[in-house]
């Protein structure tokens, strides 16, 4: 695990985007092609209009596959969908080719929406356990990531798969990767910056673990990145 800590979001968000830019060269050198899984909130929309801008010209767009690690049982030109975030901000300024960007198809229900996503994975990879370049991660309050929420039944399910759950404190069924899909993830990135997130950093980062109160503890992997700035980081005792 790498702590990358800056001064401010913008610095955060910079370091981010080339970092993302510099695992699509690897990806696409190795693999002709990068599949990355977005995450969604407020805070990657920065990261989409920079990639969308600044890397237009850098990045080869045409080899780049897009799905997402969660998602809100909404429809998909609902306020709250990540999938429509992503499409203003990164696929339609980008001109993405639609065959290249994986919704969840939540007018398919939670349950099937997650199963039929599931296929998706197996399809992609030819039928090999799903191993995504990137993973794109987001931090809640409450120390979640993805939509893996404290004491949630999701927690403890070892298959590397997509799985719907009703989550109670949100009062809303979500669809999202489990632990051990996103942790076979080639690279994985935390964005996180803000005050209002130094609590769950310190938590997940240095204190005893305990995934059911601090599920984001959960992830683990060959290249984990934490993005940061310094208000998130400002609790952390090793920085």
């Amino acid at each position: 695990m790498k702590l990358n800590i800056f001064k401010t979001d913008t610095e955060v968000l910079a370091a981010l985007a080339a970092y993302f830019a510099d695992a699509a060269k690897q990806a696409i050198e190795a693999r002709d092609r990068f599949s990355v899984a977005l995450s969604g909130g407020s805070s990657p929309k920065k990261l989409h209009e920079l990639l969308a801008s600044e890397y237009r010209d850098k990045i080869e767009w045409s080899k780049v596959y897009f799905f997402f690690g969660d998602e809100r049982d909404v429809p998909l030109n609902d306020a709250q969908s990540n999938y429509l975030m992503a499409k203003q901000t990164l696929f339609d300024p980008l001109g993405i080719d639609p065959s290249h960007v994986y919704a969840v198809q939540t007018p398919l229900g939670a349950e099937e929406a997650a199963k039929d996503y599931t296929r998706h994975l197996d399809h992609f990879f030819d039928g090999e356990s799903a191993s995504f370049d990137l993973i794109i991660l987001g931090l809640g309050d409450n120390s979640h990531t993805a939509s893996l929420f404290p004491h949630t039944s999701v927690l403890t399910d070892e298959s590397a798969s997509v799985q719907a759950l009703y989550i109670d404190e949100v009062k809303m069924n979500r669809i999202t990767f489990t632990a051990p899909l996103i942790n076979n993830a080639h690279h994985i990135a935390f964005l996180v910056y803000g005050a209002g997130k130094a609590e769950a950093v310190k938590h997940i980062l240095e204190d005893k673990k305990d995934i059911q109160e601090y599920p984001a503890q959960l992830i683990q992997g060959t290249d984990l990145q934490w993005f940061l700035d310094e208000p998130a980081a400002a609790k952390l005792a090793n920085k």
